[in-house]
């Protein structure tokens, strides 16, 4: 394995199924020791591409590259990555170790080598005592580790992800995604997982790529990816957005003036050359509530609690503007016994730091 090199490089990647083109032209790199995302909707392509990099499906057009070498004409089970999907695909009828060392048994692993890599690898998933068990013995967590633990024996290069954690109940997909990313650090190998799970892939990853209908949108860490999302799907998609459309009026330097639906004629800070029409977004967490108008300079719109929704740690607002349009806002719970200090038909007003505003040009 080369360092300097990507571990996968995939270049104008493209799938049509028919007339339906379900990967269109996408490249992208994934760095060794990187656990990388695939998110996007149903049908935005991800699998497919997931699928591709197996080998499972053959691409229409472009090539992918693992560890510097041509995967055209190389089959599935000679590829160095390894496979986990979604519905688990444990053999019932075997225990276990047998489930774990069947991989390496097919591939003529010496019997000698076989016990000790089983081990290891349920060792690897915390699975040390359950050798001997059936999978109808096992909770669905402990069959994804299954599952985990025989893609990991064989010692892949890559090892791809399908939806790993879809079956799970919510406790369970949350202990298992920091169950991913301990695995992941601990073995030393390039983790690429699809998912429509925002959150899931956020917690997760260190990059994530966002596609739909069949494009990559962006590639970003995180962090990147939700405070500054590069167009309008991305920004809707991933986590929840307050979208307002806008004109802008004038641009000089860093500083635009955009005329946006409800909130009226704001200056903004933006560096590049913007015109035409436009979308103002803002998180619904970075938006304020107050019962008098704030005298801090930000942007300010009286409203009325339209709406109230209970999350336990955190409750969401709709307020509808006077001027008529809808603003969400989250208000953590910070205290147990405190009064909610806005009820349904309330009137306050909603602010908002120009700070806090993108500018989606798209």
């Amino acid at each position: 394995m080369n360092p300097d090199r990507p571990i996968v490089r995939i270049e104008r990647l493209t799938k049509r199924f028919g007339q339906v083109v379900a990967v269109d032209e996408v490249s992208l790199e994934i760095q060794a020791n990187e656990f990388f995302a695939l998110l996007g909707p149903s049908g935005c392509g991800k699998t497919t591409l997931l699928r591709m990099l197996a080998g499972f499906d053959s691409p229409s057009a472009g090539g992918i590259l693992i560890d510097g070498d041509d995967m055209a004409s190389v089959a599935p089970n000679r590829r160095p990555v390894n496979m986990v999907f979604q519905s688990y695909a444990v053999f019932p009828h075997m225990s276990v170790a047998d489930n774990v060392a069947y991989g390496l048994m097919v591939s003529g692993v010496p019997r000698s080598e076989i016990a000790p890599r089983v081990a290891q690898a349920l060792a690897m998933v915390r699975l040390e005592n359950f050798e001997t068990r059936k999978p109808d013995q096992l909770s669905g967590g402990q069959r994804q580790r299954v599952a985990l633990a025989r893609a990991l024996v064989k010692r892949p290069k890559v090892l791809l992800l399908d939806e790993p954690l879809s079956a799970l109940d919510r406790k369970l997909r949350e202990e298992m995604q920091l169950e991913l990313v301990r695995l992941q650090h601990e073995v030393g190998i390039t983790f690429v997982i699809v998912t429509h799970d925002q959150e899931e892939a956020l917690s997760m990853a260190d990059r994530i790529a966002v596609m739909d209908r069949g494009r990559l949108l962006q590639i970003a860490p995180p962090q990147e990816l939700y405070e500054s999302p590069n167009c309008h799907m991305v920004a809707d998609f991933i986590g929840k957005m307050n979208l307002f459309q806008g004109r802008i009026l004038t641009a000089d330097g860093n500083r635009i003036r955009v005329a946006a639906d409800g909130l009226g004629e704001i200056e903004l800070s933006d560096q590049r050359p913007l015109s035409g029409e436009v979308s103002i977004a803002v998180r619904p967490e970075k938006i304020r509530l107050s019962l008098e108008r704030p005298a801090d300079g930000s942007i300010a719109l009286p409203g009325k609690v339209a709406q109230l929704a209970y999350f336990g740690d955190t409750s969401q607002l709709y307020v509808d503007g006077d001027q008529g349009i809808r603003i969400v806002c989250h208000r953590s719970n910070l205290s147990r016994t405190a009064r909610a200090p806005f009820a349904l038909g309330d009137r306050c007003w909603v602010s908002l730091d120009p700070a806090d505003c993108l500018v989606l040009a798209d």
